[in-house]
């Protein structure tokens, strides 16, 4: 993992715009490519004016974005079985899915907004929209919603690190370390918004039955 870090932390500091799209597709698929190592670099980049702040933000959405509807589409088209069958070979797990798919049926359009916010299941959630057959406009304008959000946020850790720590551009594992420990509390107020997103849900159906 480490030499695979190196080796996409070079994509960003090399191929610019293009790797941050073809990484965030990446990351947004089967292949698990953390965008921790993708869109915090490519800030670095922009602090010191290689490239724009919004330029990373915006192709860090747009690679999560053709991930995601990459996979809803081939999902869609497969259907359940061979994704358990062979997901497998990707590090998806038949019980990895079946959480995605407990998470979908569970949130169904704001799962997929959340979704985009929280770790593991922010590149398995287009697999049960795609097997369900979700309303692929619903789930494009949640992807790119929420995508936006995430990249933004990793964006302005990344400006951050810069900020106190220039020399972490050198050192990958450093950068992801402290991108992670900064992250930590923005994950836990999206699990607390998503559960009072969820509680909303439940009252409301009991007030329709």
């Amino acid at each position: 993992m480490h030499h695979l870090v190196e080796i996409w932390f070079s994509w960003v500091l090399n191929w610019g715009y293009p790797g941050i799209i073809l990484l965030m597709a990446m990351e947004s698929s089967i292949f698990p490519v953390p965008s921790e190592v993708v869109i915090p670099p490519a800030a670095f980049l922009a602090a010191q004016g290689h490239l724009s702040f919004t330029g990373v933000v915006i192709a860090g959405t747009v690679g999560s974005y053709l991930g995601s509807a990459i996979t809803y589409w081939v999902s869609r088209t497969l259907g359940r079985p061979l994704i358990i069958r062979y997901g497998k070979y990707f590090l998806m797990s038949p019980e990895k899915v079946a959480r995605a798919e407990d998470w979908l049926a569970r949130y169904e359009a704001g799962g997929i907004f959340f979704a985009r916010l929280l770790p593991v299941i922010r590149h398995l959630i287009s697999i049960p929209a795609g097997i369900v057959r979700m309303n692929f406009w619903t789930f494009s304008i949640m992807t790119i919603a929420g995508s936006a959000i995430w990249c933004f946020i990793l964006a302005l850790l990344g400006s951050r690190a810069f900020a106190a720590q220039p020399d972490l551009i050198n050192n990958p594992d450093a950068m992801v370390h402290f991108i992670k420990s900064q992250s930590l509390w923005i994950v836990v107020i999206v699990l607390v918004f998503t559960a009072l997103y969820f509680l909303m849900m439940r009252l409301s159906a009991r007030k329709e039955s």
